[in-house]
């Protein structure tokens, strides 16, 4: 099975204690030929100095996972992506999503519904922005008018991708976004989603051969198989358990129901290593590329295989070593 797709990067920004640091790993992720890097913002760095530095100093992509927009005004969103444009030499995409309940209202302060609509309002002023001149605009959640950007908007501008989970939304993406980046898909419930981006493109009018789909995979190659399987096994149940409700529910849908309510269960009462001992190895390896770097390989080869997927981004689990990165990324790089 061949590997017909681009690889992109994830950074985690919490295990780089310089921005210098972090630029490096960009750079070795070019060096390994991969396309793309991105980074998450939660309550850490904020990530756009990093993101220019990246721009600056390397030749990959960058993109980000994900400005949420309660945490800066759509205004302020496109305002970021053209610089950040600019500090790419053109190669910035912007990754937006809902984001969570708990980030939204107890991090900024802001309220998370109506996400959806606000998410669809932010893509229309960013995009309002881009067009030039003045931007007027009168939605349900947003109301601005009378200003404009005031330099030249390129002919190019960021494309926008979401990060989006549930069936309206990745409806949603397809009709206005230019990309989808899901995470903790299986296979089959990828290919279930992806019906919903192509019936949202329909009702765009677009091709959904314009969507740039790139899902965002866990994982980790290492000789010992069983080892990153290990370690996965708590970063994924950590995501289904306690990383807001959003994981937890589309992966219930996907067919793990009872896992996911055991997993929930032990994460009140804090217990990680019940959380992960509830997470079947059927689940670990559906949703995440971790074992042997030939396992690793096989999973990637399988979603690039998906009809309409594009790229597969790479996002390595907690705990592991600079070394266990290195052997993750050139194993990739044999695809």
């Amino acid at each position: 099975m061949t590997f017909d797709a681009a690889l992109d990067g994830t950074l985690m920004l919490s295990d780089h204690s310089t921005i210098d640091e972090a630029v490096a790993q960009a750079g070795r992720y070019e060096d390994h030929g991969f396309e793309r890097v991105s980074m998450g913002e939660v309550t850490g760095w904020n990530i756009v100095p990093v993101l220019t530095a990246i721009g600056r100093e390397t030749g990959i992509g960058i993109s980000n996972d994900v400005f949420s927009p309660p945490s800066r005004s759509p205004a302020m969103l496109a305002q970021t992506a053209l610089t950040l444009h600019e500090a790419s030499d053109g190669d910035y995409r912007m990754g937006l999503g809902p984001s969570s309940p708990a980030l939204v209202e107890r991090w900024h302060s802001g309220e998370f519904e109506p996400a959806l609509r606000r998410t669809r309002e932010t893509i229309d002023i960013v995009r309002a922005v881009y067009e030039g001149g003045k931007v007027s605009y009168d939605g349900d959640v947003y109301e601005l008018g009378g200003m404009g950007y005031d330099r030249q908007v390129p002919d190019d501008p960021p494309a926008i991708d979401l990060a989006t989970l549930g069936p309206k939304a990745v409806e949603m993406t397809g009709r206005f976004a230019d990309g989808w980046v899901p995470q903790l898909f299986t296979a089959d419930g990828l290919r279930d989603r992806l019906e919903d981006l192509e019936r949202g493109a329909d009702l765009g009018d677009r091709s959904v051969d314009d969507v740039r789909v790139a899902p965002l995979v866990r994982t980790f190659a290492h000789e010992d198989g069983d080892h990153a399987r290990s370690m996965a096994r708590q970063m994924v149940s950590f995501l289904v358990g306690a990383y807001g409700p959003f994981y937890g529910n589309s992966v219930a849908e996907q067919g793990y129901p009872e896992a996911v309510e055991e997993i929930r269960a032990a994460w009140e009462e804090k217990d990680t290593a019940a959380m992960a001992a509830a997470l079947p190895d059927e689940a670990l390896e559906a949703l995440a590329a971790a074992g042997t770097p030939e396992e690793v390989r096989e999973h990637y080869r399988k979603l690039a295989a998906i009809d309409g997927v594009d790229a597969v981004r790479c996002a390595f689990v907690a705990g592991m070593s600079q070394d266990d990165k290195e052997t993750t990324m050139a194993t990739l790089a044999e695809l």
